[in-house]
């Protein structure tokens, strides 16, 4: 465990590697942009995601990924959901039996509706070393070194410690646990509220509606969780709610930025088209969509963003189909 590889440069996968470092770590970083990751070392500044924030000298950043893996006792893989499976079929022939591989995307595969450490094991097997770390983590925020807390699991709750404890820092605590379905689903699943409670900022809307938008997208979130698996409790943690609370209100969430866009009537093609940086919630709205009619649980917000992303129905119109539901008890 004396050395982690990152694979990734976006702002979180450096922003871990900022705060690594700064404990001591032997941390390396990779991206698979050649030039650009040749750009960061030089500069010792990710400009496009984390600009204005220094690398310290410490952090190996490289485009090689043999020497970036070699030795690694933990690989974590910052990597886009969308992007993973083309990734990892590099790793095999170079990447240590031994190594602890750490999920640190928040999203579900479209074509195969999988959680990213199910996407792991489908390609590198089932014998892997899988954990996950998910929770509010802005990235910016913790590469300045603001307090944040993160979660950070496995099946194996033993597995997740040394994650933990390798992780944990003054100004990154991080938990364990071994709800390993329960973490992956928060993570991915409160982009899609995070784009709702964008709409809703551009609508005008104001503290009622965004309490609403998050006690209830946070209610059907647990609902798909519990039926897939997951325990009810852990919706209510760091990767459940307090993910949730973040990704709604941050100005510097990409969901929350995203449903603003659609919300002042921009389509979402046209969106992400525009925009350099990977919106998770927009693959994930249309996953959690087809898991939601797969296993038969009702994701009213879930839906109705789906339409509005894959449908260009007008958000006005989400609204008032959202509140003219039929009267409902409340359950969590």
């Amino acid at each position: 465990m004396n050395k982690v590889c990152i694979l990734g440069d976006g702002g979180w996968g450096t922003a871990l590697a900022i705060r690594l470092s700064e404990k001591g770590v032997d941390v390396s970083l990779w991206g698979v942009f050649e030039d650009y990751i040749r750009s960061i070392s030089e500069t010792r500044q990710n400009t496009k995601f984390l600009k204005g924030i220094a690398i310290p000298a410490e952090v190996n950043i490289t485009p090689s990924l043999k020497p970036a893996l070699s030795g690694a006792g933990i690989v974590i893989l910052a990597i886009p959901s969308k992007y993973l499976r083309d990734i990892l079929p590099r790793l095999k022939g170079v990447l240590a039996d031994a190594s602890i591989l750490v999920s640190a995307a928040k999203g579900i595969e479209g074509r195969t509706l999988m959680r990213m450490s199910e996407l792991i094991e489908d390609v590198l097997g089932k014998d892997r070393k899988i954990a996950a770390i998910s929770g509010p983590s802005i990235a910016i925020e913790v590469a300045k070194g603001m307090p944040a807390t993160i979660v950070a699991s496995s099946r194996s709750l033993n597995l997740a410690r040394e994650v933990q404890n390798v992780l944990a820092g003054d100004k990154l605590r991080v938990y364990s646990s071994d709800d390993l379905t329960g973490v992956e689903l928060g993570g991915a699943l409160k982009n899609i509220i995070a784009i709702a409670a964008g709409i809703s900022d551009s609508l005008g809307f104001g503290a009622n509606t965004k309490a609403a938008i998050l006690t209830r997208g946070l209610a059907e979130i647990t609902r798909l969780g519990v039926a897939m698996g997951a325990r009810r409790e852990t919706f209510a943690g760091l990767s459940g709610m307090g993910d949730l609370i973040t990704t709604c209100i941050s100005p510097h969430s990409r969901n929350r930025w995203f449903g603003e866009m659609l919300g002042r009537g921009k389509r979402a093609k046209a969106i992400v088209e525009e925009t350099e940086m990977v919106v998770e919630g927009v693959t994930t709205t249309e996953s959690a969509y087809r898991l939601s009619q797969k296993i038969g649980v009702d994701m009213p917000i879930t839906r109705e963003i789906y339409n509005v992303i894959y449908k260009d129905k007008s958000p006005k119109d989400v609204v008032k189909d959202l509140m003219m539901r039929s009267p409902k008890i409340e359950h969590l």
